[in-house]
Order: structure tokens, then C-alpha cells, then sequence
């Protein structure tokens, strides 16, 4: 079914500049995107403005759970190497004595108020004005509790207070002096006490195995080092931080990388989705944040299922897809992919399902699976093809048409029912995302996908730019159709 609707969508006010506003979209004849689809699309963006005011709130506000209890000495503000004592403060809390004898129950009632921090007891010993342990007071124990919840006897919520009167426990707030430490604060804390104030903040990273993989802004990199040190000391596992200092290169999907504090090994270990992968991150393609793609596309193939893996990296679709009991054509250009898609397949024991090529994707296409396509074609099982290079997977759909020849030999004539089934992938910054990758592949084959292609998003890479999954059946039509000369890739440009 064609729609041609004109939709109108109202996304209620934010924060900051992101105030409401009435957002409108001329759906023209295109069988390819329903309906559905479009109110999908809608959906995404409307997360993706409520995720744009979240992720600026969490890098600009002061965490509630912070207020009134941590305030970092001035001495740390613009410190570029690590002095960990230095974060060393006395603060006051509240705290309810308790009777040992109530104690596990009553801390489980509170535990909605009871203070939360890293490293540090909540149950504590009283103590005697001197600050030394009072022996004579052994019978009671003081629970401490969050001042941004608790501020006086009259703090406690109906359940609370119904707790401590069902326990016998009074209702009086006394002061507890505490020692935080460098160990007892939160990695945002720590840096947003050490940057510039009123600048942007952030702890995030991607983890592949014990590597913390950072992008830093600019304002960021004076205190590149101490952020390191920090990601590391906060974050159990992880014994290596670096920083890719240039994009993506378009060749062999790698970056240059900083190290910024801890070993110098980059060969990690990686289990994703039940599948054990190795591979040098420093010199290969790997993307936590592909998981769930990886899993969806899997679990789209059947046991005897043939799997054309045109960009496969260290193998995040082959290897599974080999366990599911599939035989894969697996090939990459960068030859560090190769041998470890290789190490990976023999890792897990599905090296005799998967044949790996360190080619072009072009002349793999045009080699080994024009070579083998009319002999899987006649065949029962299917055969998907995954492209999962998105800076330029769209511009090699080409090398599709005339896979077959002009006139195929009536011998290899095969049905249409077992036509391979592509997944190609693709960034947009387009509005429309989703018409964007679809008139792509359209121009590489030069007619319409109307009616026989689905589009799902991937994933939001950053702002305005999606990584979008177009699906569809090869038409016998491309197969058949002469195919221009065109650029390897490593001749190609983002």
C-alpha cells in the first residue's frame, strides 16, 4: 500500500533550547515506508529530544544525591595529575541511632534514605565526644542517612516513620562527622571537581574487555591523563583507557588512539552475545554498541543458511552466524581483520564453516560470490548477504548488477523464490533517514525498492546522524544487468 499523508506531530517543551514545537513531514508515493514506520520515526525523534535534554542535564547539573555532602576543595579545581589525598574532606551527616538488637530491620525499612556512597558503611560505631569508640553505648549502632533526603525527625515518609514507632526506634536526628575520601566519591564527582567550572563534564566510555575507549572533547584533553587514571581507579576490570585522537579511517574501519593511563595492551577479549572474540583494538573494527544489531540479523538465518559476509571485520556476523549452523563467506580488506576473523573462527570452533577473503568488497563480490551465487541459488536455503560498512556500504550495491550476465545459461537458471536477501547498512543526517538510505541503494541500482525493502534503525550515532539497516530481496532484474567500472574501496571517500 502507497501513503501519501501529510503528518503533523507536536513534542511538548524542554529544556534548555529544545522548546516545543510542531514538527511536519509530506510522506511522498513510497510503498517502501508504511505507515508504521513513520509513526516510528516520530517515536525515535521524540526520544531522541528527551535524550538530548537528559544527556545535557547529566553533564551540566550537580547530581541530587551530592548536594550538601560533597563540596570539592578549591585546591583540586585545575589539577592535572592525580593527588588522590587531596580530595580528603570531613562533612556532617544525619544519623539515627538504632538498638542492635532491631538494627537489620530497621536499616532495610530505611534503605530508601539510608546514605549510598562507594567504598563506604552506612552502619557505623558511635563515639564519644573525643571521637574515640564508646564502649558503654555497644547496645546501639547509628545508621547514616542521605541529608538531601533527611534533614530533621519530621524528613521520614509515612513508612519510615510507621518503621522506626513499630521498632521502638525515636525519631531524633543527631550529626555524624565522616571522613569522605577519594575512594568514597564517584568518578563525575572527581572530574567535575578538577575541570573549569560551568564546562562540560563527562565519565562516558565504551568498554571492549579492559579497555575503556573515550572520546574526549577539546576542553578535555589538558586533564586527558588524570581522566584516565580516574576511569580506571572507578571502574573494577579496567586496566587500560585511551582516546582516539582522528576518525574512522574509510580503508581499514581503525582509528589512532592515546593511551592514557594504565598497560599498553590492546589485544582484548571480548564476549558478546555467548560468542568468545580476540582481536588487537588498536589495529581492527569493533563497536560494543552493535550488539543487538549483531543478535537481529542472526536471528533472521536458518541451520544450512548461506551467509555472505562483504565486511566482516573480525567476524561479529560470521562467527555466530556459524554456530547457528550456517556456511559463511566471510571477507575483509584490512588484512589485521582477516587473520584475526580467522583466530576467531578457529576459537570457536566454526572454522571449517566459515571461508575468509582478505579482498575489496567490490572484487569479492565480483569474484568468489559471483563464482559461487548461481550453484547457492538453485538450491533450497537461503542466502543473505550482510554489508555492514555504513560510511560506504551503499555506494557497493552496484556491484550487484550483471552478477549473472546479460543472458545466464539456461543451466543456471534458478527461481526467484531463493533470491538473496541483503542487509545494507548506512548513515544518514537526513530528516527523513529512512527515505535517505532507500533513494541510495535505488541509485546504485538504478530502479525503484518500492514494495519489496524494510528499513530499521540501527542505532543514533550522534546528533542528526543515524546508522540505518535497509533489507530486501536481490532483484533478478540487477543480476542480469551490466555493471559500470567502479572505485575499490580503497579508492573511496567518507
Amino acid at each position: 500500500m502507497t501513503y501519501c499523508k501529510s503528518v503533523f506531530v507536536w513534542l511538548p517543551a524542554g529544556e534548555g533550547d529544545l522548546s516545543g514545537r510542531l514538527l511536519f513531514l509530506l510522506q511522498k508515493h513510497h510503498s517502501c515506508i508504511s505507515l508504521s514506520q513513520i509513526l516510528n520515526q516520530f517515536a525515535r525523534i521524540y526520544l531522541q529530544c528527551s535524550s538530548v535534554v537528559r544527556s545535557q542535564k547529566a553533564m551540566t547539573d550537580q547530581p541530587q544525591t551530592d548536594l550538601g555532602l560533597y563540596k570539592p576543595p578549591q585546591t583540586v579545581r585545575g589539577m592535572t595529575e592525580l593527588d588522590r589525598a587531596a580530595f580528603s574532606q570531613t562533612v556532617s551527616v544525619p544519623a539515627i541511632r538504632i538498638p542492635t538488637s532491631v538494627l537489620n530491620k530497621v536499616v532495610k525499612s530505611l534503605k530508601k534514605v539510608a546514605l549510598q556512597r562507594p567504598g563506604l558503611k552506612r552502619v557505623v560505631e558511635e563515639h564519644n565526644e573525643d571521637g574515640n569508640k564508646d564502649s558503654s553505648k555497644g547496645e546501639h549502632r547509628l545508621l547514616l542517612l542521605d541529608p538531601n533526603s533527611i534533614t530533621s525527625a519530621d524528613s521520614f515518609g509515612s513508612e519510615e516513620a510507621e518503621a522506626l514507632t513499630a521498632y521502638g526506634v525515636p525519631q531524633e536526628i543527631q550529626k555524624y562527622q565522616l571522613k569522605l575520601t577519594y575512594e568514597n566519591l564517584k568518578s563525575e564527582e572527581i572530574l567535575r571537581a578538577v575541570l573549569p567550572e560551568g564546562q562540560d563534564v563527562t565519565s562516558g566510555f565504551s568498554r571492549v574487555g579492559h579497555i575503556a575507549h573515550m572520546n574526549l572533547r577539546d576542553h578535555q584533553l589538558p586533564y586527558r591523563k588524570l581522566i584516565g587514571q580516574v576511569i580506571i581507579d572507578k571502574n573494577p576490570g579496567v586496566t587500560c583507557v585511551v582516546n582516539k585522537t582522528n576518525t574512522i579511517d574509510s580503508t581499514y574501519r581503525n582509528f589512532q588512539m592515546e593511551v592514557l593511563a594504565g598497560e599498553s595492551n590492546m589485544v582484548a577479549k571480548v564476549r558478546e552475545n555467548g560468542v568468545l572474540y580476540e582481536f588487537d583494538f588498536s589495529l581492527v573494527y569493533w563497536n560494543p554498541r552493535l550488539s543487538t544489531e549483531h543478535e537481529r540479523i542472526v536471528s533472521l538465518l536458518q541451520r544450512g543458511d548461506t551467509v555472505v559476509d562483504v565486511f566482516a571485520g573480525v567476524g561479529p556476523f560470521a562467527i555466530p552466524a556459524a554456530h547457528r549452523g550456517c556456511e559463511v563467506l566471510a571477507n575483509d580488506l584490512n588484512p589485521e581483520s582477516f587473520c584475526w576473523l580467522q583466530h576467531n573462527a578457529k576459537l570457536n570452533k566454526v572454522d571449517r564453516k566459515i571461508t575468509s577473503f582478505n579482498m575489496d568488497g567490490r572484487d569479492f563480490i565480483r569474484g568468489p560470490v559471483r563464482e559461487r551465487l548461481p550453484a547457492l541459488m538453485k538450491g533450497s536455503q537461503k542466502i543473505h548477504v550482510v554489508m555492514n560498512l555504513p560510511a560506504l556500504a551503499l555506494e557497493f550495491l552496484d556491484a550487484f548488477r550483471g552478477l549473472l550476465g546479460p543472458e545466464p545459461d539456461q543451466s543456471l537458471f534458478c527461481p526467484d523464490d531463493n533470491l538473496p536477501q541483503v542487509h545494507c547498512y548506512g548513515f544518514s543526517k537526513e530528516d527523513d533517514a529512512q527515505r535517505d538510505v532507500v533513494e541510495r541503494a535505488e541509485v546504485s541500482f538504478k530502479l525503484s525498492l518500492q514494495g519489496w525493502c524494510s528499513v530499521h534503525l540501527v542505532r543514533n550515532v550522534a546528533p542528526n546522524k543515524e546508522m540505518m539497516c535497509v533489507s530486501f530481496t536481490l532483484p533478478r532484474g540487477v543480476l542480469k544487468e551490466p555493471c559500470p567500472k567502479k572505485q575499490k574501496c580503497e579508492d573511496l571517500t567518507d
